[in-house]
């Protein structure tokens, strides 16, 4: 059998860490941020888990990560 195929826009956005949960960027950080109070941008830094009702769908996304 070939190999399956990882998507390429997945590999490029989500890691999986140690522990086993999937990394992904904050979103709403990139442009227009002149009318984002400094609270919400700094509660946007870093990273955070997706949801575990969408951890599925990037597992099957991304076969052998």
């Amino acid at each position: 059998m070939p190999k399956m195929k990882t998507k390429s826009s997945a590999k490029k956005r989500f890691s999986v860490r140690a522990g086993g949960s999937i990394k992904r960027g904050q979103a709403f950080k990139r442009h227009i941020l002149t009318k984002k109070t400094t609270k919400v941008k700094r509660h946007l830094r870093g990273a955070t888990a997706v949801h575990e009702r969408d951890a599925a769908s990037v597992r099957a996304m991304m076969p052998y990560a």
